[in-house]
């Protein structure tokens, strides 16, 4: 390198550098915190509500909302730890599971769809998230008031005899 470009590194240039690679850092700092709803290839699926198994695999994408829990035959709870009409929030597993009604317990990931925040209580039959206030069904895991647009993907469960596992 000659002198002159070395220079040339140093002044105003190197400034514009600086603050254009501190903006697209910024960008992608917002663009993570800010989650997106637009995704249409919602892992929710159809489930029977028997109490044996709840849902199809939640896609495991990393992003907000995703799938990301413990892995299979993980043990979740006692059966007795969930209430009728409740449910509780698994921290660590990044799971809630609800229980709609007698018998009937579903799961469903502890991640909100609005902004990845995690889900913290469950109480009149719905999931609340803390951060933006949106609540969620213990039914199906839909949208009862948002910002949240997307339901809360489900996780598949196995209910054996008192024990709940993820399937």
């Amino acid at each position: 390198m000659t002198s002159a470009s070395i220079k040339s590194a140093s002044g105003p240039a190197r400034r514009a550098v600086v603050a254009a690679a501190g903006a697209a850092g910024l960008s992608v700092a917002l663009t993570a915190c800010g989650g997106s709803d637009d995704d249409s290839s919602s892992s929710a699926g159809a489930a029977g509500s028997t109490g044996s198994t709840a849902g199809t695999p939640a896609a495991s994408t990393g992003g907000t909302g995703g799938g990301d829990n413990a892995p299979a035959g993980a043990a979740l709870s006692k059966t007795s730890d969930i209430p009728e009409g409740g449910g509780k929030v698994f921290e660590t597993e990044k799971v809630v599971v609800t229980q709609p009604t007698a018998g009937a317990y579903k799961a469903f990931s502890a991640v909100c769809t609005h902004a990845g925040c995690a889900v913290k209580s469950v109480n009149d039959g719905v999931i609340h998230c803390p951060c933006h206030n949106s609540n969620f069904s213990i039914t199906d895991g839909s949208v009862k008031s948002g910002p949240a647009r997307k339901p809360l993907p489900e996780v598949p469960i196995k209910v054996s005899g008192d024990s709940i596992t993820l399937a």
